[in-house]
């Protein structure tokens, strides 16, 4: 199935029957990824804050014969998370993935510029959001011996002109992905990351021109921007058995900008 005129997402067919939980999954990458996994025959539970735009998600999903829950949820709140893991037991049982995809934040902020109130929403955003997350739905992933994909970013790889506190909670992500790899892997469950460079999706539309944007994917080796289905289709392998002698990578997709 193409999905964006640049990727051919490919079918895992060990994904059907499973359930999965994605955060930040009302626009860009994470309502790609809970689209493509609802087409791979997972029923979803797509988590976010914008109702409206969860809604249209889940919509999509169901109108194609998927399965989907919609849950409105601020991931730095642990009882938004609490009442999020009680819908998705009540409607599905059990779940088999977490795609721990919530955050942002990462426009450039210059250090001396930098707050303590803005250092705290940012790390709190991007990074205790994702523990949170997963620690939530650690007995599910338990009982299932599940998957976990983690968002980290390429800010979080190297230099870069985001925020610092950024940098820093997506290197957190990182770390902690390894970590709980590491701590989990005897309970057969496997924790792996993503770090994308730039994504071209609705938030930068809205803030660079055709022109910019052009410019800015001739910086890459490939020559292009990113998009959510690259990400998506990444992902993807990550959640499937494709991968289940894999765990504690971070894999960077970015066009070949950041090769480690």
């Amino acid at each position: 199935m193409t999905t964006s005129g640049l990727i051919v997402m490919a079918s895992h067919p060990d994904l059907a029957g499973k359930t999965a939980v994605v955060t930040g999954g009302s626009r860009g990458i994470g309502a790609a990824t809970a689209i493509a996994l609802a087409r791979n025959g997972v029923a979803v539970t797509v988590v976010g804050r914008d109702r409206s735009a969860l809604d249209g998600v889940a919509t999509a999903i169901t109108d194609s014969g998927g399965q989907a829950l919609a849950a409105v949820a601020d991931c730095t709140s642990k009882a938004d998370l609490d009442r999020v893991h009680a819908q998705v037991l009540d409607r599905f049982g059990g779940v088999d993935i977490v795609i721990a995809f919530a955050g942002g934040y990462g426009q450039p902020v210059p250090s001396a510029a930098e707050t303590a109130e803005h250092w705290r929403q940012v790390v709190d955003s991007d990074l205790t959001a994702t523990f949170l997350t997963i620690s939530t739905f650690l007995p599910e992933l338990t009982a299932s011996r599940g998957t976990v994909v983690t968002m980290a970013s390429s800010a979080g790889r190297q230099a870069s002109r985001a925020a610092a506190a950024y940098a820093a909670a997506k290197a957190g992500v990182v770390g902690m992905s390894r970590h709980l790899a590491n701590e989990l892997a005897p309970l057969g469950i496997r924790v792996n990351c993503i770090a994308p460079a730039t994504i071209e999706n609705e938030r930068l539309r809205r803030v660079m021109s055709d022109e910019q944007r052009d410019q800015l994917a001739r910086t890459y080796p490939l020559a292009r921007l990113g998009t959510p289905e690259d990400i998506a289709a990444a992902t993807l392998f990550l959640a499937s058995s494709a991968s289940a002698w894999i765990t504690g990578i971070t894999l960077d997709i970015t066009g070949g900008s950041v090769m480690p």
